[in-house]
């Protein structure tokens, strides 16, 4: 069954895309009819050079220190209160900007970053900021984006990805094939978690793990574990091999647990309701 059910979270990251988890929905198209309501903030942050060092204050300028000038606001999809043991919605965004600077080498200077809160969800029951990065003022569905989801306090990754339309037109269907032969995926997943340090271990294996699509792109995922049972999940486009996102295990941890409690909740009371029927 837990095998089943990382299959199943993995599988979910690859066919809606590795930006969109937990975070852009359906429900987008309501947040764009209310965009021109949220206020943006200009804000100029401090980028540290490490993502472990202590949060700095948003507003922090000191001479000689690179600064990274982008809008951020409050995402009008944001559905509670961060309370006093959380980020600020501006530290959020800091900690964001860093992941993004690590993991894809992003400069966001002049983007817009709209950020959301919540206190937790039924399968992912952890408070969490998410964040919604563009290079453009205007959202929709189909709009390049990169996104995060961290926890609310302390800032520990939980999902990153990037999101983008191809402009050609190519085969979404499954590719059979590389369900044996997926070791250029191998490859540049081992390189990126060496390059980034994503994993507190050497790299054990790489497995493959499905196929999916997000919009016009077709992805492949791939499950990276470490010597000490850690395992990312890493995503892919199969047009031309980008790197589009990851899971940690950390989220795939508390996801699990929380479907697993899912399932058993679920299962208990199928099992109450059998047990009443041939009692009567």
């Amino acid at each position: 069954m837990k095998k089943n059910i990382s299959k199943l979270t993995a599988a979910t990251f690859a066919i809606m895309g590795a930006g969109i988890i937990l975070f852009n929905s359906a429900t987008e198209i309501a947040l764009i009819a209310n965009n021109g309501k949220v206020e943006k903030v200009p804000t100029s942050y401090q980028i540290s050079d490490s993502l472990q060092t202590v949060l700095p204050k948003a507003e922090t300028k000191e001479e000689g220190n690179e600064k990274v000038n982008y809008f951020v606001s409050m995402d009008s999809l944001n559905t509670g209160t961060p309370t006093n043991t959380d980020l600020t919605m501006e530290e959020a965004a800091e900690v964001g900007s860093k992941y993004l600077e690590n993991i894809f080498g992003l400069d966001l200077e002049g983007a817009y970053v709209y950020m959301s809160y919540s206190s937790g969800t039924e399968t992912f029951p952890r408070a969490f900021w998410a964040g919604d990065v563009l290079f453009q003022k205007e959202r929709n569905p189909e709009s390049t984006r990169w996104t995060y989801m961290i926890d609310a306090v302390t800032g520990e990754l939980f999902n990153i990805g990037h999101d983008r339309p191809l402009d050609v037109s190519v085969s979404l269907d499954y590719d059979a094939t590389l369900e044996k032969d997926y070791h250029l995926y191998v490859e540049l997943a081992q390189k990126k978690i060496e390059e980034c340090k994503l994993m507190d271990s050497p790299v054990d294996r790489v497995e493959y793990n499905c196929q999916g699509y997000s919009g016009n792109n077709p992805t492949i995922a791939v499950d990276v574990i470490g010597e000490n049972g850690e395992i990312v999940n890493m995503s892919f486009s199969r047009y031309d091999q980008m790197f589009l996102g990851l899971i940690t295990d950390t989220s795939r941890k508390i996801t699990e647990s929380a479907l697993n409690s899912i399932v058993g909740e679920v299962m208990s009371e199928n099992w109450t309701i059998i047990v009443d029927e041939f009692k009567n």
